[in-house]
C-alpha cells in the first residue's frame, strides 16, 4: 500500500509570525533609540548654553574688577610718586642744613645759628598755637569757610565725567571731593550725579542718600571707577537737581566740578536756572550753587575756548544763586 507524503512548507503562517515579530521589535528599538537621543542632545546643549552664560557673567564681573583695580594702581602711583617728591625735597633740605653746620667754623658759630632757627621755630609754633586757639574757639556750625558759604543741609555733586576730565583730573576730583565733603562734618542728605543727570547710585535715584561715614567712604570709592556718558555739558544735571530737589523748606547747596561747556548758550542756561531755582522771601535763592573749574583744557588744548565759557556760565551762576566759584590754576 503506498503512503501519501505530505508537503512541508518551509513559509508557513508560524514562520512568518516569528519573523514579523522580530522586525517588529527591531523597529521599536529603532524608535525608541530614536525618541531618546534628541532629548539627550538638548539637555547636553541647555547645560553647555548655561555654563557658557556663566563663565561669560564671570569674565564681564573680572574685567570691571580689572577696571577698578587699574584705576586703584594709577592712584597709588600717583601717591607714591608725589612722596618720592616730598622724600626728595626733604633730603634736599637735610643736605642744605648739613652744609650750614659743615660751613660753622666753630661750634660757637653752630650754637648760634641753632639758637636763632630755635627762635624761629618758637615763633612760629606761638603763632601756630594762637591759630589753633582761635579755631577751636570758633563754634562748629560755622556757616562760612574760606569765603564759601557752609550752611546747608543737603549738598548734591554735579560731576563732569567726561573723557578728558576721566583722563587728566581725576585724581584731583576725588581729592577735592573729600575736601568738600570734610567741611560739612554732618548733614541730613547728600546726592551724587553726572553732568547728564545720572545718579552714581541707581538705588537712590530721586532721593537723599543719607549721610554716614561709610556712605561717604562708598561714594568716594565708587568715584574711582564711575564713567558715565557725558556731553561735557554741566547745564543737564544742574537743571535735573535742581527739579527734582528743590524744595522750600530745605537748605541745600548744589556742587559743580567740571572743565567745560561744549554747547549752547551763557543767558539762556542762566534765564532756565533762574526760572527753576526760585528766590524766597527775603530773595535768596533756595538753592545755592558752588563750582569748581578744573584746567584740563589749557593743558591739552590751549586755544578752545569751552573752558572760559565754562568758568563764565559758573561764575555767573554761582554769582546770582548764593554760591562761590573757584577756578583752579594747574592739575596734579
Amino acid at each position: 500500500m503506498k503512503r501519501n507524503r505530505r508537503d512541508i512548507q518551509i513559509f508557513s503562517l508560524s514562520f512568518l509570525d516569528v519573523v514579523s515579530c522580530g522586525f517588529g521589535a527591531i523597529i521599536l528599538l529603532l524608535v525608541i533609540s530614536q525618541f531618546s537621543e534628541p532629548r539627550v542632545v538638548e539637555e547636553q546643549n541647555r547645560a553647555m548654553k548655561t555654563r557658557i552664560e556663566s563663565l561669560e557673567q564671570m569674565k564681564h564681573e573680572i574685567q570691571e574688577e580689572t577696571v577698578t583695580l587699574n584705576r586703584q594702581l594709577l592712584s597709588k602711583r600717583d601717591e607714591l610718586s608725589k612722596l618720592r617728591e616730598k622724600i626728595s625735597r626733604l633730603q634736599g633740605d637735610l643736605r642744605a642744613i648739613r652744609g650750614k653746620f659743615t660751613a660753622a667754623k666753630t661750634d660757637q658759630e653752630a650754637r648760634k645759628i641753632i639758637a636763632r632757627q630755635l627762635q624761629t621755630a618758637r615763633q612760629e609754633l606761638t603763632e601756630e598755637m594762637r591759630r589753633l586757639e582761635k579755631k577751636e574757639a570758633r563754634p562748629r556750625t560755622r556757616s562760612i569757610i574760606g569765603g564759601i558759604p557752609v550752611d546747608s543741609e543737603y549738598i548734591v555733586f554735579v560731576i563732569d565725567t567726561s573723557g578728558s576730565m576721566q583722563r587728566f583730573a581725576w585724581p584731583l576730583v576725588r581729592r577735592k571731593m573729600k575736601e568738600i565733603l570734610d567741611i560739612y562734618p554732618r548733614v541730613r542728605g547728600i546726592q551724587v550725579m553726572n553732568d547728564m543727570g545720572n545718579y552714581m547710585f541707581s538705588r537712590y535715584a530721586g532721593r537723599w542718600i543719607p549721610d554716614s561715614p561709610a556712605r561717604r567712604r562708598a561714594i568716594l570709592s565708587m568715584l574711582t571707577s564711575w564713567a558715565p556718558f557725558s556731553n561735557s555739558s554741566p547745564v543737564e544735571g544742574i537743571t535735573a537737581a535742581i527739579r527734582r530737589f528743590y524744595a522750600g523748606n530745605k537748605k541745600i547747596s548744589i556742587y559743580v566740578l567740571g572743565d567745560d561747556f561744549s554747547t549752547g548758550s551763557i543767558q539762556a542756561v542762566l534765564d532756565e536756572v533762574s526760572r527753576l531755582n526760585r528766590s524766597d522771601r527775603s530773595h535768596k535763592r533756595l538753592v545755592r550753587i558752588h563750582a569748581m573749574g578744573f584746567p584740563v583744557l589749557i593743558k591739552e588744548t590751549p586755544s578752545s575756548v569751552n573752558i572760559f565759557r565754562f568758568a563764565n556760565l559758573m561764575r555767573h551762576l554761582a554769582e546770582e544763586n548764593g554760591g562761590c566759584f573757584v577756578g583752579l590754576n594747574r592739575l596734579p
